[in-house]
């Protein structure tokens, strides 16, 4: 060893303990790079997510569906969501423009930050299916990242997802008074409002409402309600959960009874698939 020289120091004596050393370098990672452990993990979670067509919640509310809104308003804090790759993930795989564009706008400021993401703010211009997301890249990149103009692509993104949720809702009254008259299949009824309403981002509590009514109605055929049934999936599990013990309330006949039967045998696969 040459004269003036010391060995180097322990990792844990720099840093403390070697958990605190770990959450050091990933608040260097974030600072360095704009990306983190932890929004690395909910990018790659929420592509899980998409392939599995289950809904994306708000961060610590299971039975809370995450809207639009949550993402363009910057007084809430979405956690996790807040690092650039979740939110790059969101406005590349979201199947609902609404959301996509919403994740684009809340993400665009980071591009100011961080070179590494407005490289990949600007790449999701050649990534994303929605002409609208395009768009808004577009512009805010040409800009140079301008708080005017991501603020004037903010205001144009909630008037774009306020019309698109009237296009949706009227879309959903449309596809049932075609069911009622016998114009659409039923398969592709159940299919379209799943759609309609993810693509609508309908209030998690109408979306209920909504299945539970068709679920009670004498007028729906039972074949209709099974396919329901089979696409409880697509809902939250908190919400899930929820509507089923409101079919089990509801007054056995025998127009319920096959419902609850289907009900417990959903419930005893789950359990099955749990225990295996």
């Amino acid at each position: 060893m040459r004269a003036g020289t010391h060995p180097p120091a322990d990792p844990v004596d720099r840093a403390g303990k070697p958990g605190q050393m770990v959450e050091s370098g990933r608040k260097l990672m974030s600072k360095s790079l704009g990306f983190s452990e932890r929004g690395l993990n909910l990018a790659l979670d929420l592509k899980n997510r998409y392939r599995a067509h289950e809904p994306l919640c708000v961060p610590g509310h299971a039975e809370r569906l995450l809207m639009p809104e949550h993402l363009l308003n910057n007084q809430i804090d979405l956690e996790d969501f807040e690092d650039p790759l979740p939110l790059a993930v969101v406005a590349s795989r979201d199947p609902d423009s609404p959301m996509a564009v919403a994740a684009a706008v809340r993400l665009s400021p980071l591009g100011r930050e961080w070179k590494l993401v407005s490289g990949m703010f600007s790449v999701l211009g050649e990534t994303t299916k929605h002409s609208v997301v395009r768009q808004c890249v577009e512009m805010v990149s040409e800009n140079d990242f301008s708080p005017r103009v991501i603020a004037d692509v903010s205001a144009k993104a909630q008037r774009f997802i306020a019309r698109s949720r009237e296009q949706y809702t009227a879309a959903l009254r449309q596809n049932l008074r075609a069911l009622i008259d016998g114009v659409i299949e039923p398969r592709a009824f159940v299919t379209e409002f799943f759609e309609l309403t993810e693509a609508g981002n309908l209030r998690i509590d109408i979306r209920k409402r909504l299945v539970l009514s068709l679920l009670k109605s004498e007028s729906v055929r039972p074949s209709i309600k099974f396919l329901f049934l089979e696409n409880f999936e697509r809902l939250p599990r908190a919400v899930r959960t929820s509507l089923i013990l409101d079919v089990k309330r509801m007054p056995p006949t025998k127009r319920t009874e096959f419902i609850l039967e289907e009900i417990r045998w959903m419930e005893r696969e789950a359990k099955t698939a749990a225990s295996s």
